[in-house]
């Protein structure tokens, strides 16, 4: 199979996929048409040819996969569309409880209240429900509670490739600090 057949065969299954896919899963769809070394060449110069086209989108691995998404320099419009729009959004006390359970997981209820100083079940609750948590087993202790972490969903919605994208804890601590 030729290059330029294969990064669009693979082009328009990532442009499909409601998730990002992995390379492994795009071999296994190509089946024996390409190897892993043809794939990977192939994301390689389609990820190349996003680059250098002038339009909106890039190709970008996120959260263990391949993904089309939209550029960061369009970021303010896109933004605009989306205050145009009704939207979901998440409460303070969700967001906060987020935010811990992505720097500590994976984490108890009881140790979220500890950090929070305040309940944090309804909010629990509310990122349960939009799977942006998910259950990571029990802690072995007295009661076993629950502990939680966040989901492959958080990384699609914030955008991140894998925890290590998450900003440094340090760094937050300083931007608090000079406001």
């Amino acid at each position: 199979m030729k290059l330029e057949e294969l990064k669009a065969i693979i082009e328009s299954i990532i442009f499909i996929a409601e998730e990002p896919i992995t390379t492994r899963h795009l071999c296994e769809l190509l089946d024996v048409e390409a190897s892993v070394a043809d794939v990977e060449i192939a994301l390689q110069h389609l990820e190349m040819d996003y680059r250098e086209r002038a339009t909106g989108l890039e190709l970008r691995e996120i959260a263990g996969g391949w993904r089309i998404s939209t550029k960061p320099e369009f970021h303010e419009y896109l933004r605009r569309y989306a205050k145009s729009r009704p939207s979901a959004k998440l409460s303070l006390a969700a967001l906060e409880t987020l935010a811990v359970i992505a720097y500590k997981q994976p984490i108890t209820i009881p140790e979220i209240l500890e950090i929070r100083g305040v309940n944090s079940s309804s909010a629990i609750k509310t990122l349960l429900d939009r799977k942006l948590i998910v259950p990571k087993g029990r802690k072995e202790c007295v009661g076993r509670p629950m502990l939680y972490g966040t989901s492959k969903d958080f990384l699609l919605q914030f955008g991140l490739k894998d925890l290590n994208g998450l900003p440094n804890i340090e760094d937050l601590e300083d931007l608090v600090a000079s406001t």
